[in-house]
């Protein structure tokens, strides 16, 4: 009975050095609180299926609830006195989308939304990350997060989850990425304080590929 239990479990929470954590099946969108969603270096907005496609996670929230155009949006970015280091070098040479390049784990606060720069964009405008790039949006995304989430509770899906390539792990699971998270989560400095908590949350299509047994067994979810 626990391997049927273990095998159809959709819910954990867990507390990690004081942050209350909870892994869950969910849609981002109904969620209360901050909701992250994961652009480009380049906070593109173009969902024309080349740069950004209508049916990722940035796709939707452009397209469906944005509230706002994406230019307006674009002006919004463009205008926001970013911290010194965030604003890296223009691509003048890109043919499509914007030149201006962010460091990864910068956020942009719109709404109840917390925008971030995640993924660097090869020629071909694919999502292509490394390893030591993956760790270093973590941890400067958790250090960007301590500074802005103001006592609300934050919910995320799996970074990289999907359509990035991380190079040389072509093999890693979402299972992986999700240990990679939490594991950051712990040696950041960030700490949501009560009743504020984060919530990572899992597309249903995909739990089937994740234990969440494995997880809420392990010290600190990792």
């Amino acid at each position: 009975m626990v391997w049927v239990w273990s095998n159809t479990l959709n819910h954990i929470d867990i507390n990690i050095e004081g942050s209350d954590v909870t892994v869950k099946v969910g849609d981002i969108f109904q969620q209360p609180g901050l909701k992250v969603i994961a652009f480009n270096e380049y906070f593109d907005t173009q969902v024309d299926n080349k740069i950004i496609s209508d049916r990722s996670l940035n796709g939707v929230f452009v397209n469906n609830h944005l509230g706002i155009t994406a230019s307006e949006l674009d002006s919004l970015i463009e205008d926001h006195p970013f911290e010194e280091g965030d604003l890296l070098e223009r691509n003048e040479h890109r043919p499509q989308g914007k030149k201006q390049k962010y460091r990864l784990g910068t956020i942009f606060v719109y709404d109840d939304y917390l925008l971030t720069a995640f993924a660097k964009f090869d020629e071909s405008n694919r999502a292509v990350l490394t390893m030591p790039e993956y760790l270093e949006f973590l941890i400067n995304f958790w250090d960007k997060v301590n500074n802005v989430y103001a006592q609300k509770s934050v919910t995320t899906t799996i970074f990289g989850s999907g359509i990035t390539r991380i190079k040389g792990h072509k093999t890693i699971s979402d299972e992986d990425l999700l240990k990679i998270m939490l594991w950051t989560f712990r040696i950041s400095e960030m700490r949501f304080k009560y009743p504020a908590k984060l919530t990572i949350v899992i597309h249903k299509e995909k739990i089937d590929q994740i234990s969440l047994f494995d997880i809420k067994s392990a010290k600190n979810g990792v």
